[in-house]
């Protein structure tokens, strides 16, 4: 991966030799730049070379604690443990690491998905873009792999550390948005900070192959650049071997432009020679590597300590009374190695073969004289006081205790409970400290898609096609759509003309609100559970529609707005399905009524009549009143009814 910057120098950059007639390092990535700008040079790498070494000294500790905390990972710490009677064993228990894997596992079951918010209502179909658009590059970059390694990280050491830059040398040229894991030991910052972003400096170093590097920079070849410092390194279980490697550094710095804004710039380099600088290339020169100017990194703390950026994990925590059951289990093991090997007393003149005494596979013992139990005697092993096994159970329970891994949130249930729901109901009781250390996560999570979308602002200029899920909300084969999408919606825009005559320019501005992703199967049930019981309760029953939404006021749960929605759409069918029938119901009523007999003027039936002329006025007038409500009727009427009222209507004209 060719992160920002990591470029090969043009072939018109040729190294330049310099006084002495040596290459000179920096000649390569010196471009042409305006008259009375800074350049970096030699004597800035080694500037920074002795920072970096000031920083990698204060941090000395923490990579200390770093490896021996992956031991405990491994489950080999029994060398750190170990009692000064090499003949006691020190065995290794597990209990450390299965609270960290059933931590992890809870932390992947609620996986982040980011919901975009638009500030102003301009915004709101670009907010709806990102928020399909931010998973999907997440997807490209592997992000759940990365999510559950700095998980990992975060459990084990306290801190797990994103990278989120660009990559100019993705999609084949056209660059686009990295996300990766960065190693503790492989970053550095100023001591004593806690917020990265305050640092003066940031350095991030990776091991690369000498000829990987010089196939990227041809100037390298023929050079003795070596390292500038001792990397830190783990106690791997295979031999790593780093010769033939180098140590390239990554730089991070703040300046200030011709302008005096202050900005972000990158200097690359491996042992004294340059390999790119940003604050060097005219491109980047007064703008900066990123324009939002912050490090390319975020911090993903457990338990938050001062004077650091880093926090510290479980292993921490835990370390002292996983030692503690790992001792005491050591002892009963070796009580109970002496219960069940017998061991005797024996005279020196017992005149016992002892050779044949200590072969069990001989049938025969035998012994000179007498055999009597004062020539030889059983060493009696006091039983094992169950004090001992109650302490080491009791360190057991306070390691899950102070761990937040009870029973119940690994999985077990007391007697009785058996229920979906009520599983999950205990389940989420007992998550309090998981449920504070994943909204940690999705803070660090929401600040990796701010600076995404800023990475989009600058550079999505040419637009690309994400497949994003359907309408349904799933992301199945037969539910997606293609949808093309660039940072036009994201640019700077004149919204007017200021009093002097400059440009009133507006920025769209975004909030994001990270959502989990349940995938537990618990929680599916107990959703389930949800739909039967509210089923059961009558909450889809239109006629309690009014009642259903004060209870659900009351309530929260995953997708309470869909369940909302859709007995909002009930309530308003069913009282539309009400006034059709009402409407049905008069003219129903009308029509039977012109059938029986005529209507007056005043809209009353005539049961009879005289045989004079003066009844056919009155019974056209009859009819004509029926036809003028029949028709206003109608009007409220659908097509569909209308046409079904007019086929229903007698045709009073024919028979006479």
């Amino acid at each position: 991966m060719a992160l920002f910057g990591r470029k090969q120098a043009p072939a018109e950059a040729a190294a330049k030799p310099d006084n002495s007639g040596t290459a000179d390092p920096t000649g390569a990535m010196l471009l042409q730049r305006q008259s009375g700008s800074r350049m970096i040079g030699v004597e800035d790498i080694r500037r920074a070379t002795q920072i970096l070494q000031e920083y990698k000294n204060g941090k000395a500790n923490l990579e200390e604690r770093l490896k021996q905390e992956e031991q405990w990972y491994k489950v080999q710490h029994g060398e750190l443990i170990k009692s000064a009677n090499s003949s006691i064993p020190v065995p290794t228990s597990s209990w450390v690491f299965n609270a960290l894997m059933n931590k992890h596992a809870d932390a992947m079951d609620n996986f982040p998905k980011p919901n975009v918010l638009p500030r102003e209502n301009s915004d709101s179909e670009t907010a709806k873009q990102l928020s399909s658009v931010l998973p999907c590059i997440s997807e490209q970059n592997n992000f759940e792999q990365t999510y559950s390694d700095n998980w990992w990280e975060k459990l084990k050491h306290g801190t797990g550390v994103y990278f989120t830059g660009w990559d100019r040398d993705a999609e084949n040229g056209l660059g686009d948005i990295a996300q990766t894991a960065v190693d503790l030991l492989n970053i550095y910052w100023e001591p004593g900070i806690t917020d990265i972003q305050r640092s003066r400096n940031l350095f991030i170093t990776d091991l690369v192959d000498n000829e990987v590097l010089e196939a990227e920079h041809p100037e390298l070849q023929g050079q003795n650049y070596g390292s500038v410092i001792d990397a830190a390194k783990y106690t791997y279980e295979d031999d790593v071997d780093t010769t033939g490697k180098s140590l390239v550094i990554d730089w991070y710095y703040h300046a200030r432009n011709a302008s005096g804004a202050r900005v972000l710039h990158l200097c690359k380099f491996v042992g004294s020679v340059l390999l790119y600088a940003s604050q060097n290339d005219p491109e980047t020169a007064d703008t900066g590597i990123y324009e939002h100017g912050q490090y390319p990194v975020d911090f993903d703390v457990l338990f938050p300590q001062k004077g650091s950026p880093c926090g510290f994990g479980l292993i921490a925590i835990e370390k002292n009374p996983q030692m503690y059951i790992d001792q005491l289990g050591g002892n009963i093991l070796k009580h109970s190695a002496m219960l069940t090997q017998p061991r005797y007393w024996a005279s020196k003149s017992a005149g016992i073969n002892l050779d044949d005494f200590r072969d069990w596979s001989k049938a025969v013992v035998e012994v000179d004289g007498n055999i009597s139990t004062d020539r030889l005697q059983p060493i009696t092993v006091p039983n094992l006081d169950g004090t001992v096994v109650t302490v080491m159970q009791l360190k057991i329970d306070e390691l899950k205790e102070t761990s937040g891994n009870r029973d119940v949130t690994s999985g077990g249930a007391g007697s009785g409970v058996t229920a979906a729901a009520a599983i999950s109901a205990l389940q989420e009781a007992g998550n309090k400290s998981s449920r504070d250390s994943h909204k940690a996560s999705y803070r660090t999570y929401a600040s990796i898609e701010y600076k995404k979308i800023e990475l989009i602002r600058q550079f999505y200029d040419e637009t690309r096609i994400f497949r994003v899920s359907g309408p349904n909300g799933t992301g199945g084969d037969s539910a997606y759509q293609f949808m093309p999408f660039n940072n036009s919606g994201l640019r700077d825009q004149q919204t007017g003309i200021l009093s002097d005559g400059g440009l009133s320019v507006r920025r769209p501005i975004f909030d994001i609100r990270i959502v989990p992703e349940k995938k537990s199967p618990y929680s599916q049930m107990t959703q389930n559970e949800y739909a039967k019981e509210f089923y059961q309760m009558g909450f889809f029953d239109p006629a309690r529609a009014q009642q259903t939404m004060i209870a659900l006021s009351m309530m929260d749960f995953d997708g309470i707005d869909k369940v909302r929605d859709q007995v909002q759409q009930g309530q308003t069918l069913q009282n539309q399905v009400m006034q059709q029938q009402q409407q049905i119901a008069q003219l129903v009523h009308l029509i039977a009524a012109m059938k029986g007999g005529e209507l007056n003027i005043d809209g009353q039936q005539e049961n009879g009549g005289s045989s004079g002329g003066q009844q056919t006025p009155q019974k056209a007038t009859g009819k004509t009143a029926g036809k003028a409500a029949i028709d206003a009727a109608a009007q409220n009427q659908t097509p569909y009814q209308q046409v079904l009222v007019q086929r229903a209507t007698p045709d009073m004209s024919a028979g006479g």
